[in-house]
């Protein structure tokens, strides 16, 4: 009977034994630090959309930051978190127990990317700009950009969508796709488009697009925020009275070269309806992404009877401004001199 009761209680304490070291076991690899941060530059992982478990199991591999994949393995395939993968851009903290880990994967709790884009001319460099900071491709965005039908349904097309954007800093999610990140754009236009702003527009009878082109314009004139709102108020004149706007940033544009110091009176003769030397009233739509000082110049276009400007002959980027033709050609003949006194031909 003794020696009974001594096997049973050898067994129990084998089985007790037993029980806690599979429960240490267990606990390590549900609790236990299993990321190491030490020896990488970034503490961020890049999880694309519709990543398999291999997948994500390569990219953690990869990234060298995880300890024991096994242990990963294990809690993950617990938490059924392999059918629950969400992609994004994750933050992990050095010492983080797998369990932690997946929970926060399995919840797609993931940070922000800040995208910033300014002074853009060309809807390429942004696509280039965002595509650098996001899981999309430049060339996807593009496409976007591009497909007329779908671009309609937000009240543009292919000529006035740069007037969509809105030059700022923005946070969006890595795993943000191109329609996503123009519905988030839209949402900006949106709301920045208040009905005070589309009133305003309308007592200067504009729409908002047409602020968007007149701005872009304003924009590439001069890049002094303080001059804007003359240079806006001395377009409104030109349109008010049917005028042509021959404005210079429009013609190189049709042109299709910024870098041109100095326009040529054949230049003046190119076939486009971006020439506003030949062409009366606004482009089809904007020579550059405007910025928000631009549309705010305006919006609050300063009111004066200017209807002529010439840049300043001491190139300070301001410009000389003037009601009449024969005061602007004056100062154009003093423009002229200084462009040929620095032998600026072009």
């Amino acid at each position: 009977m003794t020696r009974r009761i001594k096997r049973m209680g050898l067994f129990f304490i084998v089985l007790v034994l037993i029980a806690v070291l599979f429960g240490g076991r267990f606990y390590r690899y549900i609790n236990a630090a299993n990321v190491d941060l030490s020896h990488v530059e970034t503490p961020y992982i890049y999880i694309p959309n519709g990543a398999s478990f291999s997948e994500l199991k390569a990219i953690l591999e990869g990234s060298g930051v995880i300890k024991d994949m096994v242990s990963f393995e294990w809690v993950a395939q617990k938490k059924e978190y392999p059918n629950r993968i969400k992609g994004g851009r994750y933050k992990l903290e050095d010492g983080m127990s797998n369990n932690r880990l997946v929970n926060m994967l399995r919840s797609g709790k993931q940070e922000p990317v800040n995208v910033t884009f300014n002074n853009i001319r060309e809807l390429e460099r942004l696509a280039e700009i965002v595509g650098g900071k996001l899981m999309v491709d430049s060339a996807e965005l593009m496409s976007l950009f591009v497909n007329d039908e779908y671009i309609g349904t937000l009240g543009f097309d292919r000529y006035t969508l740069p007037a969509l954007f809105l030059p700022n800093t923005y946070q969006l999610y890595w795993n943000t796709d191109a329609r996503g990140f123009v519905k988030r754009m839209k949402r900006e236009y949106d709301s920045f488009w208040t009905s005070e702003k589309q009133s305003k527009a309308r007592e200067k009878g504009l729409t908002m697009i047409e602020v968007a082109i007149l701005a872009s314009i304003v924009d590439e004139e001069t890049q002094m925020v303080d001059e804007k709102p003359m240079v806006a108020g001395l377009y409104l004149n030109r349109l008010k009275r049917g005028m042509r706007l021959q404005a210079d940033p429009t013609l190189k544009y049709a042109l299709g070269d910024f870098s041109i110091k100095r326009l040529l009176n054949a230049d003046k003769e190119v076939d486009s309806p971006y020439n506003t030397y030949k062409y009366a009233g606004l482009p089809p739509g904007p020579v550059r992404i405007p910025s928000v000082a631009g549309l705010n110049a305006v919006l609050n276009a300063k009111s004066h009877k200017y209807l002529y400007m010439c840049a300043k002959e001491d190139f300070s980027g301001y410009h000389n401004f003037a009601k009449t033709l024969s005061q602007h050609n004056a100062n154009a003949a003093r423009y002229r001199r200084e462009l040929n006194r620095r032998g600026i031909r072009r």
